[in-house]
């Protein structure tokens, strides 16, 4: 896994980050065909692939689709088709599901994913944050006392990072699980993604977290967010990416992300 990424994708997907990334890996499998825009078009439909229990990022069931499914939608009404959903949560469904389009995919400008992917052009910056209670009295990390944890995501780069330089951490496997034990004081701040923490606040609004840009600093620790295309052909990538350019444009991307208590961050 890349970056924060947690090193174990389970089948209780709340990550997407882990599921998007998982997702890429598993297609490396699959069929070798590539998709083009006259076949999507000619088809009337682009097929997202998401985990159904994932939210802010994805949903099968509820009141609420999630932020991939609502972009998806306006990516596939920009080219004129409808979106259809492959719900994964396994390698053995990411290899024999038909996907066109996986989202929340780290952008490196120089390294392209595995497996046919392409990724288009960025449209969100993340990375990882300190998050404390509305209480707490920190201003930065090195304002922690020495004895207070910080939750990290087992086996995640920030958790390296902050061990290497002698703080006292406290392992989890979700980042919902770290942000839920800071709001009941089990812990004294948390290094999670900024998505996680707009989300929880949006919950949780007699209770917010607050956020200390702690890592901006360190390149691994922050990451552009693309569309990644399943072996699509030029055509398709030009179209998606101006559906893109004209959803941030519009204002349409910030707003959907903003339903999620998510601020959109414009990519570097």
């Amino acid at each position: 896994m890349t970056r924060a990424l947690s090193a174990a994708c389970k089948p209780r997907h709340r990550l997407v980050r882990c599921a998007a990334s998982l997702s890429l890996l598993m297609l490396c499998d699959a069929p070798a065909d590539a998709r083009s825009l006259e076949a999507v078009i000619e088809r009337g439909a682009l097929t997202l692939c998401a985990s159904p229990n994932a939210l802010p990022f994805a949903s099968k069931n509820g009141p609420v689709p999630g932020f991939q499914i609502e972009l998806g939608e306006k990516i596939a009404e920009q080219l004129g088709v409808k979106l259809t959903r492959e719900w994964v949560v396994s390698a053995i469904q990411y290899r024999r599901a038909d996907c066109d389009l996986v989202l929340d995919v780290i952008s490196r400008k120089d390294t392209e994913p595995a497996g046919g992917v392409r990724v288009t052009r960025p449209y969100h910056r993340s990375g990882v944050v300190l998050a404390v209670r509305g209480d707490s009295k920190a201003t930065s990390l090195a304002s922690l006392d020495s004895y207070q944890r910080v939750g990290v995501q087992v086996g995640s780069l920030v958790s390296m990072t902050l061990g290497k330089g002698g703080a006292i951490t406290s392992p989890f496997v979700y980042e919902d699980d770290i942000v839920a034990a800071l709001a009941n004081r089990e812990i004294e701040a948390a290094a999670v993604t900024p998505m996680t923490v707009g989300w929880f606040n949006l919950q949780h609004a007699d209770k917010p977290l607050r956020t200390i840009p702690a890592f901006d600093s360190d390149q691994d620790l922050n990451w552009n967010i693309a569309a990644g295309l399943l072996r699509p052909d030029d055509k398709l990538r030009q179209r998606v990416d101006a559906a893109i350019e004209t959803l941030l444009a519009d204002g349409t991307i910030a707003r959907i992300y903003a339903r999620y208590g998510i601020e959109l961050r414009p990519p570097q």
